[in-house]
């Protein structure tokens, strides 16, 4: 396959770059709002799952002492 010359590839680069459909404002910020959602949800999730196992880690622990 040749390659094309700078002019060329620039050319191509400007082309496909019009091809893009960027996100609305609505769009992004409701993406972002989602991100905040999920990132805390995950989070609290998590705290959720290491607090039991602290405890059960804690239990076993006192069990040897």
């Amino acid at each position: 396959m040749a390659k094309p010359s700078p002019l060329e590839f620039l050319n191509q680069v400007k082309a496909e770059t019009q091809k893009v459909v960027w996100p609305t404002r609505k769009e992004t910020v409701m993406t972002g709002v989602m991100v905040v959602i999920m990132t805390t949800l995950l989070a609290l999730f998590f705290f959720g799952v290491d607090t039991v196992f602290d405890a059960i880690v804690k239990g076993l622990l006192s069990l040897a002492e």
